[in-house]
């Protein structure tokens, strides 16, 4: 398994909607729900704060409203194609007025994860 070298932010537009995306390196599964609870305050006016999550073999997907499968499954599928482990991914969607549709919207969560991987480096995880 794999680990990021460091915490990322990246933005993407798509169709007007802002896709906000972090990597965020964690060892401890208790520690999510404070981590998004803390995104929930800072992007108020957001529409959506989708995630997923791998930490020591637990994993999660999670859609915030989207339509279920459309966001935090397409997170966590770009996690286990790298895989990684220590890592909650999260996209924050300011929805701009055009809908993408069920396709648009997994190509879109993909997009930003992907993204956001090519501003890390990835190493082998010491135990």
């Amino acid at each position: 398994m794999y680990i990021i070298d460091k915490n990322v932010e990246n933005e993407i537009i798509i169709k007007k909607s802002r896709f906000i995306t972090k990597l965020i390196y964690i060892d401890d599964v208790n520690n999510v729900n404070d981590i998004i609870n803390n995104l929930k305050k800072e992007y108020k006016k957001c529409t959506h704060i989708c995630y997923a999550y791998i930490i020591d073999g637990k994993e999660k997907a999670v859609d915030d409203g989207e339509p279920s499968g459309t966001a935090g499954r397409p997170i966590l599928n770009v996690l286990q194609k790298k895989k990684v482990t220590n890592i909650l991914a999260v996209v924050i969607r300011y929805f701009g007025g055009i809908k993408l549709g069920a396709g648009g919207l997994v190509r879109s969560y993909t997009n930003s994860i992907s993204e956001a991987f090519k501003l890390v480096n990835i190493k082998e995880k010491t135990k």
